[in-house]
């Protein structure tokens, strides 16, 4: 047996190790990438430059910035003037997340970048207004897979280029239809998303107002989806109770307000705009209010998620070791058929699929891409094998092995996070099986 099948067996121990009480799997990841690294004959200092330092820079700084807009009351003006601009409606309060992600991606944004911005603001809407983090962290991520093929869009750029270098007859509408494809899976998504939320309580219905109670269903979920406990007494779930918001720390002083909401915009322009690093300019921007307004640096310091930077650091570091010994070509190797062109693409789609589950989606897409040309000679449709590919990928996302799982993790509440990760990983898993057949069937043919 090759140390490629090790590495995959051993992945899969460790994930079956979550079930034990006190087992914590980032710590778990970083020995077992040391152990079977050392078994495979890499030496530790190749192993530790597997370790995701983009990934670190990255979380730290958008949520050290997050926590100063939090610690001085602006991240809770910001939301309260989202509330009213929705007019209380909590189902509007939900798409707030969808609708920014999608334009933050169409207009250019990398995902991981529109992540940084979504997350917080759905996480927080989400613990304000009794909104499962589950659902509003998969409806922003939804909105920026929604965006993702435009024609200004990373995807959308890399499968125009891609098609055209590798010959397979995009036609010129393919720009359009590539948008119009990712735009309506991820309302499709969001409709699905939003009609399970609202029958199990884990988007409850009515308004609410920052300043006093609203209006809702408070339904107590299914599966553990309701942001709330359930309310007692038989026909509870169908009844109209007022639920009043968390309570709203005091207004933050103008002059801080101002200087946080124009750092935020800034780390937003430059990062689109200028394609600078959004976890540098976190940093930069949270250590220049901290020293401006004077603010004690473990407050801020104490509100950046180190267990998340632990769990997500251990997995892509031994997920680094596990491509290094060659063995996510094994799982290619595996899912490879022989059969017609579309059970060919099919399989495609799984392969990026099961890949872009622990690596990064836009690797997988361009390494992925190239193996599309014969199945067009052979009579897929290159709009429909580029669409189904990409979808394929990038659908498999929202779960915590990668970068926007980390995210969402790192903006959700700490007493939150444990149940987000099992329902975000029991998400992706789903995904990695329906995602692929479901691209596939949608746009294989377009």
């Amino acid at each position: 047996m090759t140390m490629a099948y090790v590495s995959i067996i051993v992945l899969v121990i460790l994930f079956a190790a979550t079930l034990l009480p006190a087992f914590d799997l980032g710590l778990a990841a970083f020995a077992a990438a040391f152990l079977v690294g050392l078994a495979a004959g890499v030496p530790a200092a190749e192993v530790t430059g597997f370790f995701p330092a983009d990934f670190f820079v990255l979380i730290v700084g958008v949520t050290a910035l997050f926590a100063v807009a939090h610690v001085n009351g602006t991240l809770d003006w910001l939301l309260d003037l989202l509330l009213r601009l929705v007019r209380g409606r909590l189902v509007l309060v939900a798409l707030v997340p969808f609708v920014v992600g999608a334009v933050l991606t169409a207009v250019g944004t990398l995902p991981a970048a529109a992540t940084a911005i979504v997350a917080p603001i759905a996480l927080g809407l989400a613990a304000r207004h009794r909104i499962s983090p589950f659902v509003a962290a998969v409806l922003g991520v939804t909105g920026i897979v929604s965006g993702l093929l435009s024609p200004l869009a990373v995807y959308g750029i890399t499968a125009r280029g891609m098609g055209d270098e590798l010959g397979i007859g995009l036609p010129a509408s393919a720009p359009v239809t590539f948008l119009f494809g990712g735009v309506l899976t991820g309302l499709v998504v969001c409709a699905a998303f939003l009609l399970v939320g609202t029958r199990t309580g884990a988007l409850p219905r009515g308004r609410v107002t920052p300043d006093g109670p609203g209006d809702t269903a408070g339904a107590a979920g299914v599966g553990g989806l309701a942001a709330g406990p359930p309310r007692p007494g038989p026909g509870a779930a169908a009844r109209a109770t007022a639920v009043a918001p968390a309570s709203a720390p005091p207004a933050p002083d103008p002059r801080a307000r101002a200087v946080t909401v124009a750092c935020l915009l800034a780390v937003v322009v430059a990062s689109v705009g200028f394609d600078m690093n959004i976890g540098y300019l976190g940093i930069t921007a949270a250590l220049l209010q901290q020293v401006l307004f004077r603010m004690e640096p473990a407050a801020i310091v104490a509100r950046i998620p180190w267990g998340v930077v632990l769990l997500i650091g251990g997995l892509l570091t031994y997920v680094g070791l596990m491509q290094h010994l060659g063995a996510f070509d094994r799982l290619s190797e595996l899912l490879r058929v022989e059969g017609s062109p579309m059970l060919s693409l099919l399989v495609l789609c799984y392969i990026a699929g099961v890949t872009s589950f622990a690596a990064s989606s836009i690797a997988v897409f361009v390494t992925t891409m190239p193996l599309l040309p014969p199945l067009v000679e052979a009579g897929v449709s290159p709009v429909g094998g580029v669409l189904a590919i990409a979808l394929a990928s990038v659908l498999v996302d929202i779960n915590p092995l990668g970068i926007t799982g980390g995210l969402i993790l790192g903006a959700a509440e700490p007493s939150a996070r444990a149940r987000l990760f099992r329902h975000l990983l029991g998400y992706g898993l789903a995904s990695v099986v329906v995602a692929p057949l479901v691209a596939w069937a949608a746009f294989g043919a377009w």
